[in-house]
């Protein structure tokens, strides 16, 4: 019986554990190097497999007796704080992308650039952060139910703020004229919108996973910067196009979207870091959770 035991264990050792910071010491026994292991990590990993069972159960024994371990109560907490953060990001996806669409009806002119933005250009970029943090932290299974929610919860408004401009008015009332006219701008964007946020956001998010996957999970700001950049190209190039192909000389349109694609570049650059903050909290408050 002892030699079946000893057969198992022809790759690694355990020779111990660190003290009171739940690392496993293991060895590899061809080469001699030393590896320290977290406990909680080493239970999850291929390496317990070519232990022996005795190391198996001292690995548990230490484990369970550090604490570690979480109770039902922890599981049902943690749980509960990933699907909130979810939340959290979809609904802040669809604040980000509702007021795109309804501040394009606000123009802002920078005389000294002698170029025409709306306020959205500025914090559109944003939703290629939210899309990477989702991919990041829940898959590009639920990124995408993500993009889907808020690209049908944003026609729902339109829809619904339309139907609203349809009913008769209070006669005199200052503001009817006002709102048809917000209404009517905000439904003609909407199509080239639209069309823009699915493509862009669904590239993004195929992006990032991929290049997740050629990189290991490693080089965080590669696959977030590259990811957005090409999101950039596609959502600036269609909406332009789509919005105003046939309103705008060429060169006026070229020019447009050369303008679009800058800003957009430049503010989604600094999405680097808020990326790696995002991911480090999101660890730090549901540490438990596989980050994907």
């Amino acid at each position: 019986m002892s030699g079946s035991i000893e057969s198992e264990n022809n790759k690694y050792k355990l020779l111990g554990f660190v003290g009171d910071k739940k690392l496993a010491v293991i060895m590899v026994v061809s080469t001699g190097k030393l590896i320290k292991v977290k406990l909680a990590e080493l239970l999850k990993s291929d390496l317990i497999d070519d232990l022996s069972r005795a190391e198996i159960r001292n690995i548990y024994r230490k484990y369970y007796s550090t604490g570690s371990a979480l109770t039902a109560y922890d599981m049902t907490d943690r749980n509960e704080r990933s699907w909130m953060i979810y939340v959290v990001l979809n609904l802040f996806l669809l604040v980000l992308y509702v007021f795109s669409n309804i501040g394009a009806t606000k123009l802002i002119y920078f005389e000294r650039f002698d170029v025409v933005l709306t306020p959205g250009v500025f914090l559109y970029p944003f939703t290629f952060l939210v899309v990477d943090m989702l991919n990041e932290l829940y898959g590009f299974k639920l990124a995408r139910k993500a993009i889907f929610f808020g690209f049908i919860s944003n026609a729902l408004i339109i829809f619904l703020l339309s139907a609203a401009e349809k009913m008769p008015g209070l006669p005199g009332w200052r503001l009817d004229g006002a709102y048809s006219e917000v209404v009517l701008h905000v439904s003609s964007v909407l199509l080239a919108s639209s069309v823009a946020f699915l493509f862009s956001e669904y590239a993004n998010s195929y992006l990032l996973c991929r290049i997740k996957q050629l990189t290991n999970s490693r080089y965080l700001f590669l696959r977030v910067f590259f990811s957005t950049f090409f999101a950039v190209l596609i959502d600036s190039v269609l909406f332009c196009v789509i919005a105003f192909y046939g309103v705008l000389e060429n060169s006026e349109l070229l020019s447009v979207v050369i303008v679009q694609i800058t800003v957009k570049m430049f503010f989604a650059f600094f999405n680097i870091l808020p990326a790696y903050g995002a991911r480090s909290l999101f660890k730090r408050f549901v540490p438990e959770a596989r980050v994907i």
